[in-house]
């Protein structure tokens, strides 16, 4: 299908704001661009019943997490979300409204993480901040006014890919028990080539020199290919938690998303994979201008409640 008329609007807008590519930005810099330009394309946060910051334990220290509470009476479903952002930029503000959304949307609490990033913090530092305060979350539930018998992991690009490795390990580690994930246009596969890379590889916001950039601050050439990297290459796909998986039709990730939701599919994992035309990469914080990037959001939401509160 033809790009979305206002995917096209947005695109040719920011054209004209003659903003430096992102490679020849350092990561200060490039976070302080990606501060203001998310934030204006969030939109007015939604209300939910309560907003609170909290430190979370992990290895050699201490996260920040947000703890977003439905204004509904619990104990709810708990969502671990992990912001996405290529492990080196964004944060928790800049996914703030996505998360308010799932919140609302899933009526659920919705503990965003705020895992270490890179270059500070190289591969696998996210990850084992992931999986810590997935662990947190699942043995501190009553505090936080979740059931841990219904605990889903939720993240969106960088996010997804931390979601579905996490997901992994906590299957390979005997715990804790995750119920359900929902993958927003995920990295899945570091070493992927060709297809919707070379497709979608420029002039669709998410360029493939832009995640070049983002990987050579996360990791070395050495790690592509490990599971921790790439979930899409784990030995073992089954035994998984069911999945739903939304890629966009003009996004370079779109094909390792949707191949991710086949071979979940064919190891006996249920799948829902969702393609949304005429899209691009990160529509999901885009939805103060992007219809579809709404429908995306609302879907996402629809999924996690029907899967929590079955």
């Amino acid at each position: 299908m033809p790009l979305d008329p206002q995917v096209q609007a947005l695109l040719t807008e920011m054209a004209a704001l003659g903003n430096p590519p992102l490679p020849t930005l350092s990561p200060e810099e490039a976070r302080a661009a990606s501060e203001a330009g998310m934030l204006a394309l969030a939109g007015e946060p939604a209300e939910v019943g309560s907003v609170r910051d909290i430190r979370v334990p992990v290895e050699d220290g201490e996260i920040g997490a947000r703890v977003y509470t439905p204004a509904s009476d619990g104990p709810h479903p708990g969502v671990v979300f992990f912001h996405g952002g290529g492990w080196v930029i964004c944060s928790l503000e800049t996914h703030d409204n996505l998360a308010r959304d799932i919140c609302r949307a899933a009526d659920a609490v919705v503990v965003s993480v705020d895992y270490r990033m890179a270059p500070e913090h190289r591969y696998p530092t996210a990850v084992h901040d992931s999986y810590a305060a997935t662990k947190w979350v699942a043995d501190n539930a009553p505090s936080l006014g979740i059931d841990a018998s219904r605990l889903a992991l939720c993240g969106d690009s960088a996010g997804g890919n931390l979601s579905a490795v996490v997901s992994q390990m906590a299957r390979d580690s005997g715990g804790p028990a995750i119920a359900f994930t929902a993958l927003i246009y995920p990295g899945v596969d570091m070493t992927a080539k060709g297809g919707s890379m070379d497709e979608n590889g420029t002039g669709y916001f998410l360029e493939t020199d832009d995640m070049e950039w983002f990987m050579n601050h996360y990791l070395d050439e050495v790690d592509k290919a490990e599971a921790k990297a790439s979930p899409l290459l784990h030995a073992d796909l089954s035994g998984l938690p069911a999945c739903f998986i939304a890629t966009c039709e003009y996004d370079p990730l779109r094909d390792q998303g949707e191949a991710y939701g086949e071979a979940l599919r064919a190891n006996g994992v249920h799948v829902v994979t969702k393609r949304y035309d005429g899209l691009i990469h990160a529509a999901a914080n885009m939805t103060a201008v992007l219809d579809g990037g709404r429908q995306l959001v609302d879907d996402v939401g629809a999924q996690l409640r029907a899967a929590l509160h079955s």
